[in-house]
């Protein structure tokens, strides 16, 4: 994985997951031609740069994007076509947990979507907080006509995202939607004309989170991922926890200082 400021550096190591930051945006651009397959190489660069885009504070915002051509058409199935069950076994919670570690960002973050969003890339797809798609963009979890289902997240985030009968539908029939059908079921959340207004439209999206309040961002973040595995009751609690948590923290008090001073707030994520 190569880490810069606008563009990647250490050229000479071949990677194939990059992090890129530019004015506070952190860019997991992913580049394995022809279709970004998720092969175990993907994976665990992904799941490093992710964790670095965490853990980095001059990243306010995340946007994962697979270029103009395509987000990530699906796991890479000639690697799995040899692995046997228990290859599998432990191989799938490593796949898992490196979208996971996307889904844990604790930061705003957007899919740009071009191209094709299947299967492992419909995974990594709802990993994140928001999606946006070209209208050209094609999304769906094909698994089922391997003769396999779903095994990073495809029946348990789109179930939770665009209810139970429709993530039936998709994961049963296999069959792919478009960007209009996705937009209407929730599956994306905007789409634009072209695949070249994608990244700019991601940006757009993410920008407003640069500057902000980064704990209060932090804390909104897991209490509604939080909340979404808890009974209301201990929903509430989980809010609560992380709504006091803010007022050890220097933008809880520079916010409220500036609403009462009547002016823009100066956070600085502390």
């Amino acid at each position: 994985m190569s880490v810069g400021s606008g563009q990647a550096f250490d050229e000479e190591v071949s990677v194939v997951v990059q992090l890129t930051i530019e004015d506070g945006i952190g860019t997991i651009r992913l580049d394995r031609p022809p279709m970004n397959a998720l092969n175990t190489e993907v994976q665990e660069e992904l799941r490093a740069a992710a964790q670095q885009a965490a853990a980095d504070d001059a990243v306010a915002a995340v946007i994962v994007y697979g270029g103009e051509k395509v987000f990530a058409a699906g796991a890479d199935i000639k690697e799995m076509a040899t692995m046997s069950y228990v290859d599998m076994v432990g191989r799938a919670p490593a796949l898992s947990a490196a979208f996971d570690m996307v889904a844990r960002i604790p930061k705003p973050v957007v899919a740009a979507i071009t191209g094709y969003a299947l299967g492992g890339g419909c995974e990594l797809a709802l990993a994140c907080d928001w999606r946006i798609a070209a209208a050209d963009a094609k999304l769906g979890q094909p698994e089922i006509n391997l003769g396999i289902i779903p095994g990073a997240g495809g029946t348990q985030r789109l179930a939770r995202l665009v209810g139970p009968a429709k993530a039936k539908d998709l994961v049963m029939s296999g069959r792919l939607v478009d960007a209009q059908e996705a937009l209407a079921m929730g599956l994306v959340d905007r789409v634009v004309p072209t695949a070249q207004e994608v990244f700019p439209a991601a940006v757009e999206l993410v920008r407003r989170y640069v500057g902000g309040p980064a704990q209060a961002l932090r804390a909104a973040k897991l209490a509604v991922d939080g909340g979404l595995s808890m009974d209301l009751a201990s929903g509430l609690a989980w809010e609560t926890q992380q709504f006091a948590a803010l007022f050890a923290t220097d933008d809880r008090r520079e916010g409220m200082a500036a609403f009462v001073e009547k002016r823009k707030p100066d956070f600085t994520g502390r």
